[in-house]
């Protein structure tokens, strides 16, 4: 008779872990918690990438309080002035201009509760279709799904939440209010002395 091996146990007579079966899924990752937030993201995409963005913006902006200062705001004198204001403001305060933009943006989504829903139900469509891309590809009509097209997608699923919370308008608003400020202040901001004495510089 052929005696089988014993089975593993440990001291306290419960089977050693080594032993349990482990899930084909099953992902070890080397002292890191898996995290689900890179898991739908688009490729070529990540969170350090748009960080990196905002650090960079945030070194080149200019002072605020400069920004701001009534006292070096006037009219231009001609139509050539004007445009040496408008071209080398934009220039300058380009960072500022950015965060101005933002801001708007920001302000009318939570001015919005509706453009909220919109918004939400986008980010959820998305990123459900994404999901279910991950676990088998996404055909259609013969075509696999890339991602800009799950983008598609959701807003087409999102598109009639966006029309009711007037989105369209909410877009007209902010590129409205972003030229309106901005062409204001790089038309009335006067130049500084550095600025001026670069333009004189420059080859005609």
């Amino acid at each position: 008779m052929h005696s089988h091996p014993p089975k593993a146990h440990s001291k306290t007579g419960k089977k050693d872990p080594a032993h349990f079966p482990v899930a084909k899924h099953s992902v070890i990752h080397h002292g890191r918690l898996p995290t689900t937030i890179g898991l739908w993201l688009p490729k070529g995409f990540s969170a350090s990438m748009a960080k990196e963005w905002i650090d960079r913006r945030r070194v080149s902006i200019r002072p605020w309080a400069s920004f701001v200062d009534q006292r070096k705001f006037s009219k231009p004198r001609n139509f050539g002035e004007f445009c040496q204001r408008v071209v080398k403001n934009v220039e300058v305060y380009n960072s500022n201009y950015t965060f101005i933009f933002l801001g708007l943006i920001l302000y009318c989504i939570i001015s919005s509760p509706m453009l909220l829903i919109a918004l939400a139900v986008f980010a959820g469509a998305f990123y459900i279709i994404h999901l279910k891309s991950l676990e088998s590809k996404l055909v259609v009509l013969g075509k696999e799904l890339t991602v800009p097209h799950q983008m598609s997608l959701a807003g087409a699923v999102s598109l009639p939440v966006f029309w009711l919370a007037g989105a369209g308008a909410a877009v007209f608003w902010v590129l409205g209010a972003t030229l309106f400020v901005i062409g204001s202040h790089a038309a009335f901001r006067e130049l500084e002395t550095s600025d001026i004495e670069e333009l004189l510089m420059e080859p005609v």
